[in-house]
């Protein structure tokens, strides 16, 4: 969950409690009654501390949990808030974690009273209206979903790391890697970065080919690399090791995406998962129909299975950058029909585009995915295993003559899943676990507390989201963007594209017209009918604009081209998915961009009627 300050650091109004002139500013939610925020509290001042006046302001907010101890977090707030009307909020601050995290009236008026406040005052302070306003300021001034203290905003971010002096201090000194850290972080968790990155592959392909490097291009694609043990010697080129070896990780982490759904996402109940199955099956029919009808009789007719196919990271990334003119429902339903549209490319792909069969290499897969699923019976957790037995999987099936990132796949489904551990019973735990280090020896933690923290935290998640989140950014930032590198670079000038040739027709109108024609009309079969339930926030409108950024091929369709095609066709193949996912983007883009904005509008224009 990404949380933001809406209100930014004000020492005119914020309660300062160390550095009020400090460069680097430092806010903190507070609940004085939740143990967590007691316990930083001595770390926050001593980091402020320690830069000096000029060094680093510490402001304090207030957020208190809506459960049964929110009457004594907001009692100690108004007092800590009353305080600071009389310059005393330090000095409070102190004495109400000095004592147990229960507080009345009666108590903050003993405490007021031993500070030598106003009472009266303090009372008035206490429950006035401008506490109020300012307790809900505090609330309102954090965003992005259920919030708990303690948080801690540096210079406006979000601080997530480790709640220690030397790390804050870190934070705040904000050294150059530090910095990078920070920036490339930023850049991975944008929605939209991986769809950047995968333009700028292709572009930069594009340009090279077309610059005057197109044969050192093509001989780098074609430069062979081999594995030799003794005299036996594995050969492919770069091309192949990117598009049957690398790729193999890819359709890995699609399995283990594409198992979580069926498990426990989107997919697994009958009800959410209706229409986008529904709406899959229409988006790869109708655009291999019509691809299909303008090939029949021709040799091209094999590449039937090229306009079936949906690149989710760039359709996600474009959703991203329209932001809130896209309801999250819509979201999920073309997250959801994205996975279904990818297992569909699999099974296409591991039927229909391999190279010839052999039966006893294909023996020795199955054997090895046996010896998977049966690790996988026997509740076999670990991931080195799998991945090893993995790597083999993939040889032999590469050698029988099917696509072997149909490897991949079968990995993830070998990879076993489990239920993931109650968080309540990883907090006792993990608390146990400090509490007896601490009474031990409170400066440093035993290596097998470490151990047994980190197996209790990696309990939370099944073994196959461990290896996504260990390989996404490869795949994401590595792997797919090199895929796009050596399989875009074509030759515009001079190429022998036409439009009108059959292959290239067929896979235009399939991603461009077939894609939203076939899941919004089979969609809207189905809810008419009962099969299905359309979202309240979702128009048909907005179903059309989802359906033609379902179109945007690129990775998949350019992936099953290369397996269908060679040579002159495969680049006329390879522009139409270029050109026709260019063009569902925009036209996708602006139907949603449309709506949206005059959704805004209206609800703007309800507000001010009201």
């Amino acid at each position: 969950m990404a949380y933001t300050l809406a209100r930014p650091f004000d020492p005119d109004t914020d309660l300062i409690l160390a550095g009020e002139t400090g460069r680097a500013q430092m806010v903190v939610f507070m609940d004085y009654s939740d143990r967590a925020s007691r316990r930083i509290r001595d770390i926050l001042v001593r980091t402020a501390e320690r830069f000096g006046t000029d060094g680093a302001a510490l402001a304090l907010r207030f957020l208190c949990a809506d459960d049964d101890n929110n009457g004594d977090c907001e009692i100690a707030a108004r007092a800590a808030i009353a305080a600071w009307h009389q310059g005393r909020l330090a000095e409070m601050h102190r004495a109400l974690l000095s004592r147990p995290p229960h507080y009345t009236q009666g108590i903050v008026e003993v405490i007021a009273e031993a500070l030598d406040l106003d009472i009266e005052r303090f009372r008035a302070d206490m429950h006035s209206d401008e506490t109020d306003e300012r307790l809900a300021a505090d609330r309102d001034s954090i965003t992005g979903g259920t919030a708990r203290a303690p948080f801690l905003f540096i210079n406006g971010r979000h601080y997530t790391d480790a709640w220690d002096e030397d790390a804050l201090i870190e934070a705040v000194q904000q050294p150059l890697g530090r910095r990078i850290q920070l920036a490339s972080n930023d850049f991975f968790d944008w929605a939209a970065s991986a769809g950047l990155v995968l333009i700028l592959a292709t572009l930069g392909a594009l340009l090279i080919a077309n610059i005057g490097f197109h044969e050192a291009y093509e001989e780098l694609r074609q430069t062979y690399l081999s594995i030799a043990f003794g005299d036996a010697e594995f050969r492919l080129s770069v091309e192949h090791w990117i598009n049957d070896g690398l790729m193999a990780l890819f359709f890995l982490l699609v399995g283990i995406e594409i198992k979580r759904e069926l498990i426990d996402g989107e997919l697994s109940d009958p009800a959410r998962a209706a229409l986008p199955i529904i709406g899959a099956i229409g988006g790869m029919a109708v655009p291999a129909a019509i691809y299909a009808a303008i090939n029949w009789g021709q040799p091209t007719i094999d590449g039937w299975g090229v306009p079936m196919a949906t690149d989710i990271a760039f359709t996600l990334g474009i959703m991203a950058l329209l932001g809130d003119r896209v309801p999250t429902s819509l979201k999920v339903f073309v997250s959801a029909l994205a996975i279904v549209d990818d297992l569909g490319a699999i099974v296409v792909i591991a039927l229909f585009y391999g190279e010839g069969f052999h039966l006893a290499e294909f023996a020795v897969a199955a054997a090895i995915f046996a010896v998977m699923l049966g690790l996988n019976v026997g509740r076999v957790y670990a991931r080195t295993p799998y991945l090893l037995l993995g790597v083999g999987l993939w040889f032999f099936i590469h050698e029988a003559g099917l696509h072997a990132t149909l490897a991949g796949v079968l990995t993830a489904a070998a990879i076993p899943s489990r239920r993931a551990a109650t968080v309540e019973g990883v907090a006792a735990q993990t608390q146990a676990i400090f509490e007896a280090e601490m009474r031990s020896n409170p400066e440093t933690i035993a290596d097998t507390a470490v151990t047994r923290l980190e197996n209790a935290i990696e309990r939370l998640r099944e073994p196959g989201f461990h290896l996504q989140h260990r390989l996404e950014n490869w795949s994401n930032f590595l792997i797919l963007p090199l895929f796009a590198f050596f399989n875009t670079g074509i030759l515009l000038l001079g190429s022998s594209f036409s439009v009108t040739a059959p292959e290239s027709l067929g896979v235009m109108l399939g991603l461009y017209v077939g894609k939203p024609l076939g899941i919004v009309a089979i969609c809207w079969i189905a809810v008419r009918t009962g099969l299905a339930r359309l979202s309240g926030e979702i128009s048909w409108t907005q179903m059309v604009g989802a359906g033609f950024l379902a179109g945007v091929g690129f990775t998949m369709s350019i992936f099953i081209g290369s397996s269908a095609f060679e040579g002159a066709e495969l680049e006329s193949v390879k522009l139409s998915i270029l050109l026709a996912s260019c063009l569902a983007a925009a036209t996708g883009s602006a139907i949603l961009w449309g709506v949206g904005t005059r959704r805004t509008e209206n609800v703007a224009g309800l507000a001010q009627g009201a």
